[in-house]
């Protein structure tokens, strides 16, 4: 898959940028870009994980979902089973 970069333009507050900069001067990141990328890349992922949190958390509480749940845990409950028979031996 080819990656494709964006040029965007965004406003940051001053002492932001100067550190981002003084970091960057410093060898602590390679580039502010660099950092702004790495910053974006870890917000996604953490909302990412809240919006999946979320979500698990709307279907624990339906039952439609819980009983589907608890029928697929039957249903391979014997081929658990056998999967944790034959480690142990």
């Amino acid at each position: 898959m080819k990656k494709t970069a964006k040029n965007y333009t965004f406003s940051l507050p001053v002492e932001l940028l100067d550190k981002l900069k003084k970091y960057s001067e410093a060898g602590y990141v390679s580039s502010v870009n660099s950092a702004v990328k790495e910053a974006v890349e870890a917000y996604v992922v953490k909302t990412d994980k809240q919006i999946l949190f979320s979500q698990m958390n709307s279907a624990a509480q339906d039952p439609l979902f819980i009983k589907d749940l608890d029928e697929a845990m039957r249903d391979f409950s014997y081929s658990d089973y056998e999967a944790t028979r034959e480690k142990e031996e």
